[in-house]
């Protein structure tokens, strides 16, 4: 049974992370795509996650809370077999949610062009916001579905739809922008977000589907009978709100540090260049390449954090549930092995970021490649949100519901001060939005690392998570380096940028190994970590 468990979390997280790495790959598909588009490049860009952004503020207040509430409760529901009450606690969720979705869309809608003119202070942006209004609808009721299934112990509804969404984000995104082609940068932009609404609909469509195909064989397992009481319903859905409410503030809190980005980029870049460029539509166009350039940094970066995103969800309805079963131990220990394993992935990731980001830019975007150092700073603070994502999911399964959200509160307060002294001053500009970001996830790592640790006495072996991988990325990056001062006047950018990031990728791996960095047993807990270590132990690697 024990062995069972293991194997359940450990494929949970792998569909999560395949899921979570094909939306972020074909995310910076479509993006490079219309970014290297004629007449669309940084300032497009800009308009399209300018945005994006306050559409995302949106999105989160409607439905990020929803899937980590949903899957808490009603994994607590099916730890003791109650399917019914399990199946009860999604009713009113689709119920409650599907309101609230419906007002955020409304909001959105009648709302765009005052938020686009008086607080992005771009009033083209408001084209954007009209387009994506519809989706927060479906978007909210499709989360209820995908938390459902997840507190049923199945990621597949969440990993799939949201595959399927991204696919066909991707194919429009692209077809749509290149059918704009010869119009104002802001037009593309919409039309380019037209295809996230159509998309959306698209993976409701698909979530209705796998529910009534795959409901009736969670509702034959139930031990236990309902009664109707429109009281309880009540309380039902009040738990279920005050259970979304933490969840979805600290979601909001994460997504708003970029929104912070976003409206005060927007209006100090206009600030810090309003005696260097004449008029106001120049300083709107400046404003939005800076934009466009930090939401281009926040696509690369994104990539390897939606592989640790893959921990932070599974976490929420693993921990909550050993802990409803007082398994204080193995959560401790499911803790630990997520940090690490969050650990050995973003640290090469970083460096290789570091090391590489004038290259990647110049390889992506060849006719944008603006922004090598924001792309160094952000992948510093890539590590410590990897590391707050892993441990927000294990205190929401601990019901530390507060703590993050206050956390993020914190450092993102001080992130609002710095940004608005940093970017208004020219000779820094758009690097104080990745300079504050870190100190903004420094504060919120030191609030929830405490709080957790006090919670649960896990521990963090500092040799096999942090000593050990970071020099494997050193001698890595060392390697890379190597290869481009002997390569770089030989071999061509592209073709010499994706040889180091093989070559590299291959020299971490190894290191780890030799290293022994992960021990038998965990390797055997990975997805094919039985072929794995067969290989290393063919290789005599591993006895």
């Amino acid at each position: 049974m024990e062995n069972k468990k293991k194997t359940s979390f450990a494929s949970n997280v792998f569909m999560l992370m395949a899921s979570n790495i094909l939306i972020k790959v074909l995310g910076l598909v479509y993006r490079l795509a219309i970014t290297n588009v004629k007449g669309f490049g940084d300032l497009g860009n800009g308009y399209y996650s300018a945005g994006y952004q306050v559409y995302a503020v949106l999105l989160i207040i409607s439905s990020q809370g929803i899937p980590g509430a949903v899957s808490k409760l009603v994994s607590a529901k099916v730890a003791k077999g109650e399917y019914n009450k399990a199946h009860r606690i999604f009713k009113i969720s689709m119920y409650v949610f599907g309101l609230i979705g419906l007002i955020c869309s409304l909001l959105l809608l009648f709302g765009g062009k005052f938020v686009a003119t008086n607080i992005l202070n771009v009033p083209d942006v408001k084209y954007v916001l009209w387009v994506l209004s519809p989706a927060i609808f479906f978007v909210c009721v499709s989360a209820v579905i995908r938390g459902y299934f997840a507190g049923l112990g199945t990621m597949k509804a969440s990993s799939t739809s949201q595959s399927l969404e991204q696919l066909f984000n991707c194919i429009l995104t692209i077809t749509f922008v290149y059918s704009l082609v010869g119009k104002d940068a802001y037009i593309m932009a919409a039309g380019g977000n037209v295809s996230t609404t159509l998309a959306v609909l698209i993976s409701f469509s698909y979530l209705l589907l796998f529910y009534k195909k795959n409901i009736k064989k969670y509702k034959e397992k139930s031990n236990d009978e309902v009664i109707i009481n429109k009281e309880e319903n009540k309380k039902i859905a009040k738990l279920i709100i005050m259970t979304a409410i933490p969840l979805t503030i600290g979601s909001v809190i994460s997504v708003v540090t970029s929104f912070i980005d976003t409206v005060t980029v927007s209006n100090c870049i206009q600030i810090a260049y309003s005696n260097i460029l004449p008029t106001k539509t120049l300083l709107e166009k400046e404003a939005m390449k800076a934009a466009g350039i930090l939401s281009k940094v926040d696509t690369l970066v994104n990539l390897p954090l939606a592989v640790n995103l893959s921990f932070y969800f599974a976490l929420i309805p693993e921990i909550t549930s050993l802990i409803s079963k007082k398994n204080f131990k193995e959560a401790a220990r499911k803790i630990s092995s997520s940090i690490a394993t969050s650990l050995f992935i973003i640290i090469p990731c970083a460096v290789g970021f570091i090391t590489l980001s004038d290259s990647i830019l110049k390889m992506l975007y060849p006719n944008a490649s603006d922004g090598a150092l924001v792309l160094q700073i952000a992948s510093v603070t890539m590590i410590i949100v990897a590391i707050n994502h892993t441990l927000q999911g294990s205190l929401f399964g601990l019901g530390k519901m507060y703590t993050p959200a206050i956390a993020l509160l914190c450092g993102s307060a001080v992130k609002i001060v710095l940004n608005m002294i940093l970017i208004s001053n020219p000779n820094i500009g758009m690097y104080g939005a990745p300079i504050s970001s870190f100190i903004c996830q420094l504060i919120t790592f030191l609030i929830i690392y405490i709080t957790l640790k006090k919670s649960i006495d896990f521990k963090v072996d500092i040799n096999k998570s942090i000593i050990k991988p970071v020099i494997s990325a050193i001698i890595m990056a060392t390697v890379i380096l190597i290869m481009q001062y002997t390569l770089g006047n030989v071999i061509g950018n592209t073709i010499l940028t994706l040889t180091c990031i093989l070559v590299g990728a291959f020299i971490y791996l190894m290191f780890i190994v030799i290293l022994k960095v992960f021990t038998k047993e965990e390797i055997l807990n990975f997805p094919f970590g039985s072929k794995i270590y067969k290989v290393l132990n063919k290789l005599r690697l591993y006895n």
